[in-house]
């Protein structure tokens, strides 16, 4: 994606939410993260299905102690260092404004703290966590364009225009026609591409955070890459 992250300047929180906060005010050159795709599409070896149980046990672990009050804020810092990147820019594939998706992260954190106690484990956490900043993004733009009195179309198109002015937007004349074209694209279909192409998630971890097959989301983004493609020709 071709966005800046910039240091943010938050104040005036308490309490475990200024852990909150305090993760996003230390954290300098968001915009040279990178994500490292060790292993590649393919069947798995016995390493990588060793080192998913790894992961799943300290992920087990983690929830434990989010759970515990003894524990909770330590383990509550933790959970931000460890998602906070990711989190950041699946925020900022759906909303492109560095300090709108600065707002929702915030929220996101604060609403998966207060809520920790009801995962039930039934998804991974991070997909769950995946939803909950999917519906923050989702109701933020909602109530951003009936606050403008536009349509949500209309909104979209508010947005991408903006992109041009952004001094966090270092793409090219490329870069933002590839955003035009994603925006023509229906807001499940962007989000389903978004996912795929930005994020590089596996269509499996697709299906659990959206709730879907993996077939309807293979479908999907098939469709939206072809029309993408179409776009990218005629315009």
């Amino acid at each position: 994606m071709y966005f800046n992250r910039k240091k943010s300047t938050l104040s005036g929180y308490t309490s475990i939410f200024e852990l909150i906060f305090l993760q996003f005010s230390i954290c300098k050159g968001w915009s040279d993260y990178k994500f490292l795709n060790i292993f590649k599409p393919g069947s798995k070896t016995s390493i990588v299905q060793q080192i998913e149980k790894q992961l799943d046990k300290s992920e087990n672990e983690l929830i434990e102690r989010l759970k515990t009050k003894a524990t909770a804020q330590d383990a509550f810092r933790e959970l931000v260092s460890i998602h906070k990147e990711r989190l950041y820019w699946h925020i900022r594939n759906m909303v492109k404004n560095h300090d709108d998706t600065d707002d929702i992260l915030q929220n996101t954190f604060i609403k998966i703290f207060k809520n920790i106690r009801n995962f039930k484990g039934e998804s991974r956490l991070f997909s769950w966590m995946y939803r909950i900043a999917t519906n923050e993004a989702i109701t933020f733009l909602n109530k951003k364009a009936r606050k403008l009195q536009i349509t949500s179309e209309d909104l979209q198109e508010q947005i991408i225009s903006n992109l041009e002015s952004d001094v966090y937007f270092d793409g090219g004349e490329i870069e933002l026609k590839l955003q035009k074209a994603i925006n023509s694209l229906p807001a499940k279909q962007q989000q389903v591409f978004n996912m795929k192409y930005f994020e590089e998630l596996k269509y499996r971890e697709m299906a659990e955070i959206l709730e879907t097959s993996e077939g309807a989301l293979k479908a999907s983004y098939h469709i939206a890459a072809k029309k993408i493609e179409e776009f990218l020709k005629t315009n």
